[in-house]
């Protein structure tokens, strides 16, 4: 079975980046509170990250869902594993796990 383009060029985009975030908008200007959340998290604990803006492409938007078999956004990814959408990623900062999540895969505070 031929994978979809789309889910070929998420794979890489998601391998090829230690943090990312497919988001609704930018970190300067989200389009969506879940996403503004999820910055907010990331910022405030010092990650640096790289972000996809699915809005600017419809076929990432879709095929996000697809590729994490999660169905809404943002989606977190960090050394190539999804970690969650807003609600979890809220859920284990409060908890403190997802600090040590990225403690564990080696991706350390900036501030």
């Amino acid at each position: 079975m031929n994978e979809h383009p789309v889910i070929g060029r998420i794979r890489e985009t998601v391998e090829q980046n230690e943090v990312l975030l497919f988001m609704k908008g930018s970190p300067q200007f989200p389009q969506c509170g879940f996403s503004a959340a999820t910055i907010q998290i990331l910022n405030q604990m010092g990650i640096g990250y790289q972000t996809v803006d699915v809005l600017s492409d419809p076929e990432v938007r879709e095929g996000i869902k697809t590729f994490s078999n999660w169905p809404t956004i943002p989606q977190l990814y960090v050394k190539g594993e999804f970690v969650g959408g807003c609600d979890i990623l809220r859920e284990m900062f409060e908890s403190g796990e997802l600090a040590e999540h990225f403690k564990t895969n080696g991706i350390e505070s900036q501030n």
